[in-house]
């Protein structure tokens, strides 16, 4: 217990030093998270060597993930979802699929002799983007207002649903298919039964969702908001697992169900809403997942010429696969500025790193230490890339 707690205060002191830093250089606070877990895992002491596999510190880390996509998932709705606009959809669209081929093309180059399916797991963990970042850009420059911004928002929200269905084929293929076995019946089966999933959560958890947190506002006692969500989360996470998915894919789906009008009667009479309750539970949880993937980083193997040249090989891909989504631009737009703006990535490649982790194809894990390592890095490099590039667009564009 005593090793656990010490391990929890030295996590947290470290993500809030090192998120204040990345805040105070304009850049989002999980990148400052995630460096400061590389930074620690870098130091010689034994203590952090056992941290870095610590099985209490790996379970508080797991239910982070769950607790972070449940956050994400709360950002949008279903509707919003259904909302989206067309140009929005097809960047989301075009964004997904050509940096998927560009990934598997990158990956195959890079690691050929690793199956397809390991080729295809780390190609679609560079697919989805992580938006906060361009957001920020977007506020900082004056253009949150643009018709550029607006392309921009409701394509991340459709991207987040297609990252994570991708995430949901894959580790299910990786899981009960095997690196050796996968054939175009089984893809099918997986996509079939991921989207049959999410339609089947999303249309019953919207049903009977409204019914259950209305019942639970008749409880008199603090916090009965708060556990409905988390119970909700988690139980649509054991869920998933009992379809064959990633636990993350429920509690997404969770999180998308839920809405404001779900906290309603508990804010008139004088309570938060679910999401401000979520905050502390949060800025605690996600952060030791984000400093434990950065200390499980090992930049040491970037001394190899694969690892070196997977690197390149998937930024590339990264950079190039977003950049196709400026065909599914509306005219009148800046379309280099809505592929830039897709460009970084973050929270659900870090989910994919992890999870390769934990995945096994016959007694060995399905990305080593030199695939995990480029993965983290290539999040750090497009979150830092991605504010430069936008700014240069945007002064470039005002010079005009």
């Amino acid at each position: 217990m005593s090793r656990v707690v010490a391990s929890i205060a030295l996590i947290l002191v470290a993500a809030k030093l090192g998120g204040d830093i990345a805040t105070r250089l304009r850049q989002p606070s999980v990148l400052g998270e995630l460096v400061a877990g590389v930074v620690l895992g870098s130091l010689p002491f034994s203590f952090l060597e056992g941290l870095r596999t610590d099985a209490s510190v790996d379970m508080l880390a797991r239910i982070g993930v769950l607790v972070l996509l449940f956050d994400v998932g709360l950002d949008s709705t279903v509707r919003d979802v259904m909302r989206v606009g067309v140009a929005s959809a097809r960047v989301a669209l075009l964004g997904t699929v050509g940096t998927l081929l560009c990934g598997w093309v990158a990956a195959r180059l890079a690691m050929p002799g690793s199956g397809t399916v390991v080729q295809l797991f780390v190609a679609a963990a560079i697919t989805a983007t992580s938006i906060g970042v361009s957001a920020r850009v977007l506020k900082d420059t004056g253009n949150a207002g643009s018709r550029e911004a607006h392309t921009i928002l409701g394509a991340a929200v459709l991207d987040d649903v297609l990252g994570l269905v991708v995430l949901a084929i894959v580790s299910a293929a990786v899981a009960h298919v095997g690196a050796e076995t996968v054939t175009a019946w089984s893809i099918g089966w997986l996509v079939g039964k991921t989207v049959g999933f999410l339609a089947v959560a999303l249309i019953v958890g919207v049903t009977l969702s409204p019914r259950v947190f209305r019942a639970s506002a008749r409880l008199r006692t603090d916090g009965a908001l708060m556990a409905t969500g988390l119970s909700f989360c988690f139980l649509l996470s054991w869920a998933s697992d009992l379809a064959g998915l990633a636990p993350i894919v429920g509690a997404f789906a969770a999180g998308l169900i839920l809405e404001d009008s779900h906290s309603a009667k508990f804010v008139e009479r004088g309570e938060r809403s679910l999401r401000e309750r979520m905050e502390p539970i949060s800025s605690w949880l996600v952060p030791i997942f984000f400093v434990l993937m950065g200390m499980r980083a090992d930049f040491g193997v970037l001394r190899q010429p694969a690892t070196l040249l997977l690197v390149i090989a998937l930024l590339v891909a990264a950079v190039l696969g977003k950049l196709a989504c400026a065909l599914g631009t509306p005219r009148g737009v800046d379309r280099l500025a809505i592929a830039l703006a897709m460009m970084p990535r973050g929270e659900v490649t870090l989910v994919f790193a992890s999870l390769g982790l934990a995945l096994h194809v016959g007694t060995r894990p399905l990305l080593g230490a030199g695939q995990y390592s480029a993965l983290v890095l290539v999040v750090v490099l497009t979150t830092l890339m991605t504010p430069l590039a936008l700014r240069c667009r945007w002064i470039k564009r005002a010079a005009i």
